[in-house]
């Protein structure tokens, strides 16, 4: 009977081996295809926070990501949009998200009344067509999609702004139309933001 058992660890083992073998074979392909695909290929900077590319698909991750300062402040997936956004208030603005989970379109709240707190992100909430322009570092958050996008405005002029961000494609810059109408501002054109998130 003793021999049995022997017999049956030592092929759990074996499988075990295996297993482990292929997991690891499996992780080491998809690094090299990643590479060979451009994937973590740094794209752009601003504010000395870097954005990498995600590849082609912008359902892709490529694992967690969090913070190497020790505190394991959690960024998200790269290479995603929202890892982008919480890694630049984190390390170009010192703040930490009380909520660090959602999609990109999860960022805005609809029940938060404009020019107050966003308690999920710590931020005061702008709504788009409000009174409140939009400034530079501002998280403008598009809740057009199923999962949204989300962006940081890196400069602002008369009449647009312009925009960095992360996981659409290699275009790491956009610009929007920014219009002042009846003591209000407008952000749109190609598309159109619920609003603006702010750290104050």
């Amino acid at each position: 009977m003793k021999s049995v058992y022997k017999k049956l660890i030592f092929l759990f083992m074996i499988i075990l081996l295996i297993a482990g073998g292929v997991f690891v074979s499996t992780k080491i392909q998809q690094k090299i295809t990643d590479k060979k695909n451009g994937i973590s290929k740094m794209l752009d900077s601003y504010k000395g926070v870097d954005v990498f590319y995600n590849g082609g698909d912008y359902s892709e991750n490529h694992g967690k990501n969090y913070s190497k300062d020790g505190s394991s402040y959690y960024y998200g997936y790269k290479w995603q949009c929202v890892e982008y956004i919480k890694r630049f208030y984190y390390e170009a603005k010192d703040h930490k998200m009380p909520d660090v989970y959602g999609n990109a379109k999860d960022f805005f709240d609809a029940d938060v009344e404009h020019g107050t707190l966003n308690e999920k992100r710590g931020l005061i909430q702008y709504k788009n067509g409000e009174d409140e322009k939009p400034e530079i570092d501002d998280i403008l958050v598009f809740t057009d999609t199923t999962y949204g996008h989300i962006v940081i405005i890196t400069e602002v002029g008369d009449n647009y702004i312009e925009i960095i961000q992360q996981n659409m494609g290699e275009s790491s810059r956009d610009r929007f139309e920014l219009e002042y109408r009846d003591g209000k501002y407008f952000v749109g054109g190609k598309r159109i933001p619920a609003g603006w998130l702010r750290k104050v």
